[in-house]
């Protein structure tokens, strides 16, 4: 039987056009390169070009010159922005934007462009020190949280951010992204508007070993591990954004003990059944601000085995549904924003996973998302 004939197959193939010809009908676009480059707790880093007029910012990059591959042009622009030489490890989003985007000034003409996005890394605090502007182009840089920066940028420049970045906190492949949207599945992170929980000087690290009994325990938060090593995370929406936290809350006057506080909350914020807390230490709260200004208490980190994940439900303190994702101990202190002292507690909350229960370290995977109806664990 005769296939039926193709739309195509009755359009002259460019191939065999005059050279000359074919070449001026090749799509043309501006091509850019960019990078997501942050500091040890998390914040986004950048920068005020003096020639915007409309006061906007821009990630560290700029403008691929004719010959030039994007990565080079992505380090080029780093060095000539920062004064910095910087490797780059992957790359984290390519967009492409339309010739009639609403964000384009009035006036430009622009035939669209193809912007790269690259993972600048981590800035050490000497690095951050070593930073140095060209001031006839760039008047300042900011090291900002992400809910922070999105204001400063350009709506189209914001999407694109938080999708490179999140690529990277997640471990997801390469965010593809046209005027601001995936053209692909969207990842847990994008669909439930997930920003890292930053605290500014949050820097306290883990004391092992009891709480002082002069010292009141006013939260308990756990490290809850799944069967491959993994770990529960809950994202509290709200108008700016979700905010994750690891499962736990306040020590009520009713919760006989921290662990009391763990079981509730766990069931409650995120439909989790847990077995066998362990306290890991605890983190000293100088002012007890979040609390009213109670003054010093001890803020209890736990780990805990997961041996239940029940349907989703709503959360009866907030009346939000929270998210609930499934990260390595890494992505979560990445997620949580605590730097370093996180990477430390995590690294703690993992060794004693696989001491006590046997619990394997957690293979580098992307972050995904809990199934509402809820999860088998073997």
């Amino acid at each position: 039987m005769t296939s039926p004939a193709s739309p195509s197959d009755h359009v002259t193939p460019r191939a065999t056009l005059p050279a000359a010809q074919y070449a001026t009908s090749r799509h043309a676009a501006w091509l850019g390169a960019a990078a997501i480059i942050t500091d040890e707790v998390g914040r986004v880093l950048l920068v005020h070009p003096a020639y915007r007029k409309d006061d906007s910012w821009l990630l560290p990059g700029g403008v691929v010159e004719p010959g030039e591959h994007p990565h080079i042009t992505c380090r080029r622009e780093i060095t000539e922005e920062l004064g910095l030489d910087l490797p780059l490890s992957a790359v984290l989003a390519v967009h492409s934007f339309s010739a009639h985007h609403p964000d384009l000034l009035p006036g430009t003409r622009c035939p669209g462009e193809v912007r790269f996005v690259f993972d600048g890394g981590t800035l050490t605090p000497d690095q951050v020190k070593a930073i140095r502007l060209p001031r006839e182009e760039l008047s300042e840089y900011a090291f900002l949280e992400t809910r922070d920066a999105v204001q400063r940028l350009r709506p189209v420049d914001g999407r694109i951010m938080l999708a490179a970045y999140r690529a990277r906190l997640g471990n997801t492949a390469t965010a593809h992204l046209a005027d601001g949207r995936h053209i692909l599945d969207v990842p847990a992170l994008d669909r439930h508007d997930v920003h890292v929980r930053y605290r500014p000087l949050w820097d306290s690290p883990l004391h092992c070993g009891p709480v002082p009994d002069w010292l009141p325990v006013q939260q308990a938060w756990a490290w809850c591990f799944v069967p491959d090593g993994r770990i529960v995370l809950v994202a509290d929406p709200g108008p700016r954004g979700a905010l994750p936290m690891l499962p736990g809350g306040t020590v009520e006057d009713t919760d006989a003990m921290p662990e009391d506080t763990l079981h509730r909350e766990a069931a409650e914020e995120g439909q989790l059944t847990l077995a066998d807390p362990v306290r890991l230490g605890w983190v000293l709260d100088e002012t007890g601000e979040v609390y009213g200004g109670v003054g010093p208490n001890a803020r209890l980190r736990l780990a805990a085995r997961v041996t239940a994940i029940g349907p989703a439900a709503v959360d009866p303190a907030t009346d939000h549904h929270f998210a609930r994702l499934l990260a390595t101990p890494a992505q979560a202190a990445a997620l949580l924003g605590w730097g370093l002292p996180g990477a430390r507690q995590a690294q703690v909350a993992v060794d004693t996973a696989r001491e006590l229960w046997g619990l394997p370290a957690a293979r580098a995977a992307a972050i995904e998302e809990i199934p509402a109806e809820g999860m088998r664990l073997s």
